[in-house]
């Protein structure tokens, strides 16, 4: 579940992030209604058994510790629990996430109803999941080896049980992957890391020891034997498209006396075709399983065709798209304030002022939601070199513009770095967003306000809905989002391949 008793947990930090998150969640509502929270530290029978059902303490035994562990944030957190009860209404089912409760009843509905069911290795932060569940499918596993990832994407998942999103390495779980997996699978999803694309010598490049996680991604489907397949990958991995296609026509499984291979198609195909407001070329693969092709009559350059086919219906978006309806910001000239919540540099949890489906866009991602909350809509510290270079920069204009050749730092390396600083159209499609952006963001200057894109910005560029939370430091918010791939991407491939299961 979401929280580990307080008596049981290994991991203070995250607990107290999932603590401050609840408060804020409260304040945020009780600001917007101009109410005042009154402070209390007496602990009611309703507020003890509220805490019982979020999973917080198991009884109360518990208080002394909990007390101990939140230190100075335990009033605060005692107070927002007893205002929440008190406004129920205010807040409808925005805390159900933090609810240990309130997620088990979820899952029990999941578990009973009749969609089809898929499991997602190298998660991540959980972009192809949030696709998949989007259009029907219901997630019976996933696995990462990044904690803060794990972190992200069982907050975002309350539908799966807390225990069936693994931070583990896949090297690790793929021989015994029947302790974690114990029925049919419909689809296994997944983008295992590849590396090893520059030896255009040798024979066979998949085989190069840095792209081992594939070979394990491999084992894992034939110890799954899901109807399809969908492994999602770089351009770069072009160079071996061959090889990866011998690897899966060598696949044969046998269960329940009868034998199973796949046949396997890919494209290079671009978010942006999918609705996305990003210009972002991913090589898709698709493998469907030989009886599958049989029975259901199809194949996978047929479901290519149907998916590229669908593309010509969708409506494309530019990057301004993507950043209407949200609080204008400032960036941080302080050091060290990137962490800490204000008006104007942005917060990790603030009210919706604007309307969540302001455009076509919005409507999109957000599903035609009214979303309460935005999340991780934070400004980036900025250096006064580089606030003199953002506000310099014409949409378009990099590291070579002659209007920052006097400032320039890198003015000796522009050839190596000429994308270092760039600055985006608003009437284009965004470029690439990418997990590099943990490092500077000085790639992605926001086209109209002098400071790069935030992770909430990012996140939209991505097609995350805006009430998809990235947990974690400031930083990896923009490596996890950097790292997905985009949901509305995910979601319409999704779509297509439902139609035959």
């Amino acid at each position: 579940m979401i929280f580990e008793p307080i008596n049981n947990i290994y991991n203070k930090d995250e607990f107290l992030e999932k603590i401050l998150l609840y408060i804020r969640l409260v304040e945020v509502i009780a600001e917007r209604n101009k109410l005042l929270i009154p402070e209390t530290d007496e602990v009611s029978s309703e507020t003890l058994q509220e805490l019982v059902d979020m999973g917080v303490i198991s009884g109360n035994e518990d208080l002394k510790l909990l007390k101990k562990t939140v230190g100075v944030y335990y009033n605060r957190f005692i107070s927002c629990v007893e205002f929440y009860l008190a406004h129920k209404q205010l807040y409808g089912n925005s805390l159900d996430k933090l609810n240990n409760k309130k997620r088990k009843e979820l899952q029990q509905k999941e578990l009973l109803s009749n969609k089809p069911k898929f499991v997602d290795f190298f998660a991540g932060a959980g972009g192809l999941s949030c696709g998949f569940t989007q259009a029907g499918f219901r997630v019976y596993f996933a696995n990462d080896f990044e904690e803060v990832c794990v972190r992200t994407y069982k907050y975002n998942h309350p539908e799966l049980p807390s225990q069936n999103v693994l931070k583990e390495d896949i090297r690790k779980i793929v021989y015994n992957i029947d302790d974690y997996i114990k029925e049919d699978i419909d689809v296994v999803v997944g983008g295992p890391p590849c590396q090893g694309f520059s030896s255009a010598n040798q024979q066979r490049i998949i085989d190069d020891p840095r792209n081992e996680l594939y070979k394990f991604y491999i084992e894992a489907i034939k110890r799954i034997c899901p109807k399809f397949v969908v492994m999602e990958n770089v351009k770069g991995m072009l160079s071996v498209v061959d090889q990866v296609v011998e690897d899966y026509h060598n696949i044969k499984i046998i269960k329940n006396n009868q034998e199973f291979t796949y046949d396997i198609s890919y494209r290079l195909l671009n978010s942006v075709n999918f609705g996305v407001a990003q210009s972002r070329e991913r090589l898709i693969y698709i493998a469907v399983r030989n009886d599958i092709i049989s029975s259901n009559k199809v194949t996978p350059e047929q479901i290519f065709n149907e998916i590229e086919e669908n593309c010509k219906r969708i409506k494309h978006f530019n990057l301004d798209d993507a950043l209407q309806f949200i609080s204008p910001l400032e960036a941080p000239r302080i050091k060290g304030m990137t962490e800490t919540d204000d008006e104007k540099t942005g917060m990790k949890v603030t009210y919706n002022k604007y309307d969540s489906c302001g455009n076509d866009y919005l409507t999109s991602i957000n599903q035609g939601r009214c979303l309460p909350y935005v999340f991780n809509h934070k400004a980036r510290y900025c250096s006064d070199t580089n606030y003199e270079i953002f506000k310099r920069l014409a949409p378009g204009e990099d590291s070579t513009s002659p209007k920052i050749a006097d400032i320039m730092p890198y003015a000796r390396r522009n050839g190596i770095f000429k994308d270092k600083y760039y600055k985006l159209f608003g009437d284009r499609p965004c470029r690439t967003i990418t997990a590099h952006l943990k490092m500077d963001c000085l790639s992605h200057i926001h086209p109209h306000q002098i400071r790069s894109i935030t992770p909430r910005e990012a996140a939209r560029v991505q097609s995350f809905p805006d009430d998809y939370l990235f947990l974690g430091a400031y930083l990896k918010t923009y490596m996890q989002i950097g790292n997905a791939v985009p949901v509305l991407m995910a979601k319409q491939i999704a779509k297509i391949i439902k139609k035959y299961i």
